[in-house]
């Protein structure tokens, strides 16, 4: 059957209360930091901030792409991580099923580390010359 509408409101009082406690106490951070901060004005506090050094030259610089694929691969192996903790945690319980399913991913990811490796993802250095074996004359 249908609650009366007061049974709802009882039902819900604390979230409203809580909703409303956290935009007060918002509010009252917000308020008291435009009262309570520094005013000061001046030409070092017009200039961006970084590591103690003044930047210099484009924003607009542009990155090798080793950085990017760096960063991806980073990502990729940062979220394996967090699988192999979840099962970890649960290995008592998923038995041999999942450790063979484990096992098959650790190999999947091992074998993405090694294409990586053998097509020069993680190589960083430049290439040095090879020697040339015909003499000009």
């Amino acid at each position: 059957m249908d609650q009366p509408v007061t049974a709802v409101i009882a039902e819900y009082w604390a979230i409203g209360l809580f909703i409303f406690a956290v935009l007060a106490l918002c509010a009252f951070m917000i308020g008291a930091s435009m009262l309570l901060g520094g005013r000061s004005r001046g030409r070092s506090k017009d200039i961006p901030f970084e590591s103690g050094v003044i930047g210099t030259g484009s924003a607009r610089q542009r990155f090798s792409v080793k950085f990017y694929l760096v960063a991806m691969l980073f990502v990729i192996f940062d979220i394996e991580a967090v699988f192999l903790f979840a099962w970890a945690v649960s290995v008592r319980e998923v038995g041999w099923v999942g450790f063979w399913g484990a096992a098959i991913f650790i190999f999947v990811l091992l074998a993405g580390l090694l294409y990586d490796s053998r097509v020069g993802a993680l190589d960083w250095a430049p290439k040095g010359r090879k020697p040339s074996t015909s003499r000009s004359r």
